[in-house]
């Protein structure tokens, strides 16, 4: 299993960002996927997440109305569109796929990790 993130970079607050996270080694189509970030000092975090089908997604609170999280399953790929960007965003970003047991109403990540891309947001 692996994760390919990128699309990171500095932004300014306000502006917006498109991130990618290109998947292997599992059949994708399958598998609830998510977005996950870590701030500076902090834990990682549940950003969103999108059904197997894509018909259903969620979105932690700090992110809703904010980000949209979609995915390409013909393309192995998921994404992460975010708008209005704060600098409380300032994080690396991580994609992951559904752990063992996993749903969408009681979702968490497998124990595979990419690398992550890092997405700044400062003036």
């Amino acid at each position: 299993v692996q994760f390919e993130e990128s699309g990171g970079g500095s932004v300014q607050p306000g502006e917006s960002l498109r991130l990618s996270c290109s998947a292997s080694g599992f059949v994708f189509g399958n598998y609830i996927m998510s977005w996950h970030r870590q701030a500076p000092g902090k834990g990682r975090e549940l950003v969103a997440a999108i059904s197997s089908g894509g018909g259903t997604t969620m979105y932690a609170e700090s992110v809703k109305g904010r980000f949209t999280v979609s995915r390409d399953n013909a393309k192995n790929t998921v994404y992460l569109q975010m708008n209005s960007l704060k600098p409380e965003d300032t994080a690396v970003y991580y994609c992951n796929k559904e752990g063992l047991g996993a749903s969408m109403e009681l979702y968490y990540a497998s124990d595979f990790w990419g690398k992550g891309t890092l997405v700044t947001v400062a003036s």
